[in-house]
């Protein structure tokens, strides 16, 4: 029974270490064309920011994918040292997990800010004609 339990989840961690290889492949290479097709025509900073905040989005979910598997990897460890390098991967990309989101977050914010900012003196103009009306 420890061995078909030891045998599944190497198998498991395979799988899942392939779909966080693809998941992070697919976004590369949707970033890679829109970058490619921004530097071909004319881009805006919001249309970059676009870009960055969605390949980051990929990466996230690649990282946890990653993060998964070696969790799971961490049951067929026999020795300290395998589990202090597993440990070690997994903080690694925790960090990055953990600040990319951050980014995201912020990158998020500035966008909010941006748009109630762009309203704003629109929704005044609006006001302000219907006074005089």
């Amino acid at each position: 029974m420890e061995e078909g339990l030891l045998v599944l989840s190497r198998a498991a961690v395979l799988v899942i270490d392939g779909m966080a290889l693809a998941i992070v492949a697919f976004g590369s290479a949707q970033a890679f064309f829109a970058v490619v097709r921004l530097l071909v025509s004319q881009s805006t900073e919001e249309e970059r920011q676009k870009i960055w905040l969605r390949y980051a989005r990929w990466l996230v979910a690649g990282l946890t994918f990653q993060l998964a598997a070696d969790i799971i990897e961490t049951a067929n460890a026999t020795s300290w040292e395998a589990i202090a390098r597993l440990g070690s991967i997994a903080a690694i990309r925790t960090f990055l997990n953990y600040f990319l989101e951050r980014d995201m977050a912020e990158t998020r914010t500035r966008e909010e800010e941006t748009k109630v900012a762009a309203r704003a003196p629109n929704a005044h103009h609006r006001e302000v004609g219907a006074d005089h009306a």
